[in-house]
Parts: C-alpha cells; sequence; structure tokens
C-alpha cells in the first residue's frame, strides 16, 4: 500500500508504546507511529527479529526504542512497562498488540483433549493477561497524558473459530476487558480494540490460501495487510475523542 494512500497523522512530541512488535500489525502500527512523529518503544519476544525492526527503523531517522520482554509473565510486563516509561519520560499511547496461537495448525473445537491445563495457561497469559498487566502498570502514564489504549482482539472473538476455542476464549476476553478497562479509566484514558479479520503477515498458525478464502468471504476480495490494521489502531490513538470502549471490526466488509 502507498503511504500516501493513508490518512496524515502529526504526532510529534506523542510518545507510544506497541507490543508484539517485531512483525506484521504491530510492526506497521509503530512504524506508522514513528513516521507520524511519534516516539516509540517497541516490545516483542522474540529478540533478533525486534532488533532488525528498530535498525532498520533507527536507519530511517526514526525515533524508535527496543523494550524486549515476555508479557506473558507479570514481573517481565512490568518491567517491560517502566524500560519503556524511562525510555520515554511518559507515555501518550498504549498499543497492547501482543498475541499468539501457540498452535501450528488450527485445532478443531469437538478435539478438546488437545485443550491441555498448559496450553490453556499460556494462551490466557500471552493474549489475555498480558494486556490487563500493560495496561494496569502504565495507567498512572496514561492519566497523566489523557492518552489512549488499543487492544488488538480479533475477528474470532465474533464469529468463533480461529486457531483454537482457547484462543477464541481469550480474544473473547480481551474484547470484556476492552469495555472494562474503558469504564475504569474514563474520563481522562480512552480505551477501545480492533479486531483484525484475514492478514498478509506471519502468523504461527496456517490457514491455508488467505487469498481464495478472501475471494469467497470478503466483500473487498482481498487479504488486510498489517498497513490496514494499523490505521485504524493509530486513528484510534490519535483521533475518535469521543469513542471509547468499542471493538472496530476491521474485516474488509465480512459482516455486511
Amino acid at each position: 500500500m502507498n503511504p500516501s494512500d493513508l490518512i496524515d497523522f502529526k504526532l510529534t512530541g506523542k510518545r507510544a508504546l506497541v507490543t508484539g512488535s517485531a512483525s506484521g500489525i504491530g510492526l506497521a502500527t509503530a512504524e506508522r507511529l514513528a513516521r507520524s512523529g511519534a516516539r516509540v518503544a517497541m516490545n516483542d519476544l522474540s529478540i533478533d527479529a525486534l532488533d532488525r525492526a528498530v535498525t532498520r527503523l533507527l536507519a530511517e531517522g526514526l525515533q524508535v526504542y527496543a523494550v524486549p520482554g515476555d508479557l506473558s509473565v507479570a514481573t517481565q510486563a512490568r518491567a517491560v512497562a517502566n524500560d519503556a516509561l524511562t525510555q520515554l519520560s511518559g507515555l501518550d499511547y498504549l498499543i497492547n498488540n501482543a498475541g499468539a496461537p501457540l498452535t501450528k495448525d488450527p485445532m478443531p473445537a469437538h478435539d478438546l483433549d488437545a485443550l491441555t491445563d498448559d496450553f490453556w495457561d499460556r494462551i490466557l497469559r500471552v493474549n489475555l493477561m498480558s494486556a490487563f498487566w500493560m495496561t494496569q502498570a502504565l495507567a498512572p502514564a496514561l492519566r497523566q497524558s489523557k492518552g489512549a489504549v488499543v487492544n488488538t482482539a480479533s475477528i474470532a472473538a465474533m464469529t468463533g473459530g480461529g486457531s483454537s476455542a482457547a484462543y477464541v476464549t481469550a480474544k473473547s476476553g480481551l474484547v470484556g476487558l476492552t469495555r472494562e478497562l474503558a469504564r475504569g479509566l474514563a474520563p481522562q484514558v480512552r480505551v477501545n480494540g480492533i479486531a483484525p479479520g484475514l492478514v498478509n503477515s506471519p502468523w504461527e498458525c496456517s490457514f491455508g490460501d488467505l487469498q481464495a478464502a478472501a475471494d469467497s468471504t470478503v466483500p473487498l476480495r482481498r487479504v488486510g495487510e498489517p498497513a490496514d490494521y494499523a490505521e485504524v489502531i493509530v486513528y484510534l490513538c490519535a483521533g475518535g475523542r469521543y469513542i471509547t470502549g468499542e471493538i472496530i471490526a476491521v474485516t474488509g466488509g465480512v459482516f455486511i
């Protein structure tokens, strides 16, 4: 997608933290924020991939910082939050994008034995609890700046399916958490989320031919690019001043 096709945000002086930002939607969001003038702390579990992304953006003159850490561990999540605050001297936008299916192939809904206790624990920590821990740790800074939080949920939270029943449950929980955080942090902080549909990006779980799926189910007849989702995330941060507690489905029209 040509950057000139996107909304022009002017975010000089703003500070953002994007989790899960070494690739995909997270990287596109971090890059969009930085190109709009914001200083951006970028988090991911993969240190090598994160370093490559940060190095590339720094070489282009953008103000980005690496804050690696495993957000599925509460103590590490809080350490990442503190590291970002140190690097940025405050925070305006928190994008809770970190998430993972933790399976290479979709788990059928009838295969309950595949949903082990360990799998449930890891799924909930990565896809739900991490967003709570990050928001909890950064709430004082966000209240001070009258900032915004955007959570990356999933269309699976609305339709079912997805990589596993555990993943759908975690993302459904993130939808509920988004609404409750919007209540709890109002009126100083707005909290919203997006529910992505098909995404053209590296993903641990394979769903086959995405373009074929788009041709048969998506009115716009294409797979969503990370930049498509990043644009909505950045809008919910920088604009939408009277929007809070909402989940925006970004699907190319699947529900029409």
